[in-house]
């Protein structure tokens, strides 16, 4: 890494100088009791709120940078007063905040055009809307124009300044983008940064980058066919606008700081079935070794011919501590998105969410992690309720079964009259919106929602128990078990032990448990095929489980596999906490045996590795082998964290020594001690094992 870099990177991410600049935070519904007054409608409420942030920004340049703009005003307002929401929420459902967030936009459709041509498109469109009497469709293009031109009189408030500070590069560059569209590498770089940069100021949040080795490698291409770079030269600039992902991430809504959705997809196939990995994709991989930041956040698309040198090159990666990348197999992922429905095109040009969620970049308005269900639920109720008056395992599966339907059920029922709030700037880069005037709130190409599945190996080894020990060896009385789980296994330890230490375990290549993680996955899926949701969209399942392993642990009984009442569930797809397996690659084994094409939501095995593993060379590539074996096995989507118990231990008692300790949460990574005790708690729990 060059000095520069190194001096911005301590600038942004260690002292954090930019916090300087921020004003202070403001009364967060001032604009909202306005809105409230004059009766806006929300549409306008949404394109005024961000041009009042656009137009209360001021330029703030650092020393030699050469990609501009930095975060200056803190408190994003609301559009709605809190009595507004509240009789919203009488007759709809308000996902998370409300905003339109976690999806990938196209922003090749701005990137490509500039806003001055795209404003005169919707100036066109607007005179056309009008002579048709469409004042509705008319008057949306005329919020999308007073957008652009704050955008663009940001930019030149910018450019100006970097006159005035004699920033040449800056300047240079401002005075075509993002007015024109890019023409060069640094000008699509700058161009990009605005436009996400302003995504952020209309408060739509989790906003991801997508396939950017894709849609930027065109401007690479031709500036180094020219000479302008080199590929060092070439790494240094991504490496400085990677840090721009790093500047404002405080400011970015989460559940916790770090869960900012800042997500990077490389690689993967193209529809007629060559490698789209490039040398772009090659020099964000080391950009993000080098810089060894949570933002981007990596997701690499692999596939049966990947070579080998891509995985040791991701496992070196991972060997940082950074938790990423998250890889996703194509030749699992792609026939499943098929399987539910996307056209070729796009199911061969999905990325993935926030977290790990698979969606469809320019054209899905899926919302795909609306909801979760709880497989623990299902198998905890069925004791309860079931248990005593079945005969066999089969009539007590029966009734897990119907649980899952159940709570299918009540999750569709829950998530009925979706309300977004609209965004207006957004749409513009969204297939369809501005070519009809419409909003991406109302609904998209694809408007499917995704439920994540909690607790898999919980419920696997709980049913693996009860088959084994209530049913066939009979061990354990019906009524004897259900007591015990009603007392916490309190006077029944020894009963515990051998439900928690002794009985089978998923993630030991046993068929006997894992047969019936296939059979709980199988069940998920089919419990939602065919159901519609209110925009005409499916529901998808899903193997993730987001912060809902900790939310559905909390109120959760006894179970029994041996866990007490609260003790926290693996994250998303993952050994129980206290599963003694064999190891890593058993684990491999047991998570790639379920038909995951049918849980396409996405929900990566999860796998804590200590940090030890990776000393050598060697025990790197053995790392790869293991990642590309799991892809081979039919797996779908996987995340390493390489960990150290006593380094995180250490670093609760003196986090002031341990700043940049990364781990990775559940489909994000963040710095440790930022985080609430709770989490890292959880995650010193993990598992730690070796190749």
């Amino acid at each position: 890494m060059r000095e520069r870099i190194r001096k911005m990177r301590d600038f942004f991410v260690t002292q954090k100088g930019q916090r300087a600049y921020w004003k202070p935070p403001e009364d967060e519904y001032r604009l909202a009791r306005e809105y409230a007054a004059a009766q806006l409608p929300a549409t306008d409420r949404s394109a005024q709120r961000l041009k009042d942030v656009l137009d209360r920004e001021e330029p703030v340049l650092f020393p030699g940078e050469r990609i501009a703009f930095t975060r200056t005003v803190q408190t994003v307002p609301e559009i709605f007063t809190k009595e507004e929401l509240e009789e919203l929420k009488k007759s709809h459902w308000i996902h998370e905040k409300g905003d339109v967030c976690n999806i990938s936009v196209d922003y090749a459709r701005l990137l490509n055009v500039g806003l001055i041509p795209k404003r005169n498109e919707l100036t066109a469109r607007m005179q056309a809307w009008e002579k048709e009497g469409k004042r509705e469709k008319a008057h949306y293009c005329e919020l999308q124009i007073s957008i652009l031109d704050s955008v663009l009189a940001l930019a030149e408030r910018y450019r100006k300044k970097a006159v005035q500070e004699g920033n040449e590069t800056v300047a240079r560059t401002l005075a075509r983008v993002p007015a024109y569209a890019p023409e060069s590498f640094l000008e699509a770089l700058q161009m990009f940064r605005i436009l996400h940069f302003v995504m952020w100021c209309g408060r739509n949040y989790h906003n991801t980058v997508g396939r950017f080795d894709q849609y930027m490698y065109p401007w690479l291409m031709r500036d180094m066919e020219k000479g302008l770079y080199d590929e060092e030269s070439a790494l240094e600039l991504i490496e400085e606008f990677f840090l721009s992902f790093n500047r404002d991430s405080d400011l970015y809504p989460g559940m916790q700081q770090g869960d900012n959705g800042q997500s990077m997809v490389l690689g993967g196939l193209n529809e007629d079935g060559s490698d789209s990995y490039n040398l772009l994709s090659e020099l964000c991989l080391r950009a993000s070794l080098e810089l060894r930041l949570i933002d981007p956040k990596i997701n690499l698309r692999v596939h049966k011919d990947t070579p080998m040198e891509t995985y040791v090159l991701g496992s070196t990666l991972t060997k940082q501590g950074l938790g990423f990348p998250q890889y996703s197999n194509d030749d699992v992922v792609i026939p499943g998105l098929l399987e539910l429905g996307y056209e070729k095109k796009d199911a061969y040009n999905y990325v993935v969410a926030a977290c790990w969620e698979f969606i469809i970049p320019g054209t899905a308005m899926d919302i795909p992690n609306i909801e979760a269900l709880s497989f623990t639920r299902a198998v905890s109720e069925a004791v309860e309720d079931a248990l005593s008056a079945c005969a066999d395992f089969e009539a007590f599966y029966g009734q897990v079964k119907r649980n899952i339907v159940g709570q299918a059920d009540e999750l569709c029922e829950r998530v009925k009259n979706v309300y977004l709030f609209p965004a207006p700037f957004v749409s513009l880069m969204m297939e369809g919106c501005t070519e009809n005037a419409a909003d991406i709130s109302e609904g998209c190409h694809y408007n499917n929602y995704g439920f994540h599945g909690t607790g898999i190996a919980t419920a696997a080894d709980s049913l693996a128990a009860i088959k084994k020990y209530v049913f066939e060896e009979k061990k354990v009385d019906a009524e004897e078990l259900k007591r015990a789980l009603a007392r916490d296994f309190e006077g029944d330890e020894a009963l515990c032990n051998l439900l928690r230490w002794e009985a089978p375990k998923m993630g030991n290549d046993d068929d006997y448990v894992d047969g019936i993680a296939c059979r709980l996955v199988a069940d998920f899926a089919d419990a939602l095929q065919g159901r519609k949701n209110d925009r005409g969209g499916i529901f998808r399942a899903g193997t993730g489980s987001a912060m809902y392993y900790v939310w559905h642990a909390k109120d959760m009984p006894a179970t029994p596999d041996g866990r007490h009442k609260g003790e926290g569930l693996g994250c998303n797809y993952s050994p129980s906490l206290f599963s003694r397996c064999n190891g890593p690659v058993s684990i491999v084994q047991s998570f790639s045996k379920p038909d995951l094409r049918r849980a396409i939501n996405g929900g990566p095995l999860t796998l804590e590795l200590h940090d030890t593993v990776f000393r050598t060379p060697e025990s790197v590539e053995k790392v790869a082998m293991l990642v590309k074996s799991f892809m081979d096995l039919g797996g779908h989507q996987l995340q390493l964290n390489a960990v150290n118990r006593d380094t995180m231990l250490e670093a609760q008692k003196h986090p002031e020594n341990y700043r940049n300790l990364i781990v990775r949460v559940w489909g994000w990574s963040g710095y440790f001690v930022e985080l609430d005790k709770e989490y890292q708690d959880h995650i010193i729990r993990r598992m730690e094992l070796a190749v």
